[in-house]
């Protein structure tokens, strides 16, 4: 949408002038038309350059704004409004630049005739897999407004989950890389003040010293080196993970990690289950949820796992079994699958198995953090004291000397 100047006379004869924001030329003479002016002369105003618009434009729309956006569109699709005065009103009222630009394009399609869901198919970026299939089951079976409530209850639990883990390793990372910033000033600031004079001492240095003395000039010598060669490995295993092997490996070792691979692979089962349940629950086939769930719970190796489920159902046979196969489901997930299945409730089945798992992770995380906060205050009290003792042990040889 661009801006145009323009100058018009009104039924009186006066001069008017002022800007109007519209798609092409021909659509602002009409809006003045409509408004009972003459257009007199009207020109297109070049863009603007907002380098914070542009920041704005870039960053992706976050899983918050996305299930309020859900919940509000839920909510006034209930009260009877009808679908492009609702996009309208949220595309008015969203505080995100880009979210906003995107709703405007879903209403201008829906108002050409196109689905909702086909709307939000074309910026898979934003509006996931599952939320466009929930979407157009929920299009087809006339219940758009629980289904869309659903998303948003999804996409809440799925933040809550977020939440919990990205609160519980705040902390032990920052201890770790505040220790890691108290070496780094030793090093390149304080020690190597200190290196001319221990070598000057006509004495033989503790090995303390000697390593301490090593490594600082090590680091301050060829730290280039060392950082430009942590910065190529990490760039290249970066690069492989991108590769179907790689990315096979580094899902793989995720699991099987000891301390984290327990954390990884119950945050996968919660993620499993709930989008899974959810989408059975909004009436999407099995197959085609299957497919959706793939896609969601980010591991290539319980993917692997889904798609034998697919390969399973399409021979006819149940999912819990291939999931039993799989090893990687524990038994209590795989029977209440199966009880699921036997009862025809396995989307609430699987609710309750992700309940279940969201509060393991929890526990989980609880754990971890009153493991793992000792050992990085342990770590970081070796490193301090084995440097103040490298100081002080040719300090304490000197003085007993003169003595």
């Amino acid at each position: 949408m661009a801006t145009f100047r323009y100058s018009a006379r009104d039924a009186a004869g006066r001069v008017v002038a002022g800007a109007i924001d519209a798609e092409t030329e021909v659509m602002v003479v009409g809006k003045l038309r409509d408004m009972g002016f003459y257009v007199t002369s009207l020109q297109k105003e070049a863009p603007r350059i907002d380098v914070r618009e542009g920041f704005r434009r870039l960053r992706r729309v976050g899983l918050r704004e996305l299930t309020v956006f859900t919940r509000q569109f839920a909510t006034m699709v209930n009260a009877g409004l009808s679908m492009v005065r609702t996009l309208s009103i949220l595309e008015e009222q969203s505080e995100s630049v880009k979210l906003r630009r995107l709703i405007g394009e879903v209403r201008s399609d829906v108002e050409q005739g196109m689905t909702l869901s086909d709307a939000f198919g074309k910026h898979p970026q934003t509006f996931s897999a599952l939320m466009v299939n929930m979407v157009r089951a929920g299009e087809v079976g006339g219940v758009l407004d629980e289904v869309l409530n659903r998303i948003a209850g999804f996409y809440e639990k799925d933040m809550s989950l977020r939440q919990k883990v990205r609160a519980a390793i705040t902390y032990p990372v920052a201890i770790f890389v505040f220790a890691i910033g108290i070496i780094m000033f030793l090093v390149f600031f304080i020690l190597p003040q200190f290196i001319g004079f221990f070598e000057g001492l006509d004495l033989t240095l503790p090995w303390p010293t000697r390593v301490l003395i090593l490594f600082t000039r090590t680091m301050t010598t060829y730290w280039y080196i060392i950082f430009g060669l942590l910065a190529v490995m990490l760039y290249g295993l970066r690069m492989y993970i991108r590769t179907p092997t790689g990315r096979l490996g580094f899902d793989r070792f995720k699991l099987r990690i000891p301390i984290f691979g327990p954390l990884v692979r119950k945050v996968t089962i919660s993620r499993f289950s709930r989008t899974l349940g959810t989408l059975i629950s909004s009436g999407v086939p099995i197959m085609q949820a299957l497919e959706v769930v793939a896609k969601a719970v980010d591991n290539t190796v319980v993917s692997g796992a889904i798609d034998n489920v697919r390969a399973s159902i399409r021979e006819g046979e149940s999912v819990a079994l291939p999931l039993q196969a799989s090893g990687l489901f524990p038994p209590m997930v795989v029977q209440m699958t199966a009880v699921g299945e036997e009862t025809g409730t396995l989307d609430s089945m699987l609710t309750k198995v992700a309940d279940f798992y969201d509060g393991e992770v929890e526990t989980t995380l609880a754990q971890l953090t009153s493991i793992i906060e000792p050992l990085l205050i342990l770590f970081l009290g070796f490193v301090v004291g084995f440097i103040v003792l490298a100081f002080y042990m040719p300090l304490y040889q000197i003085i007993t000397g003169i003595k």
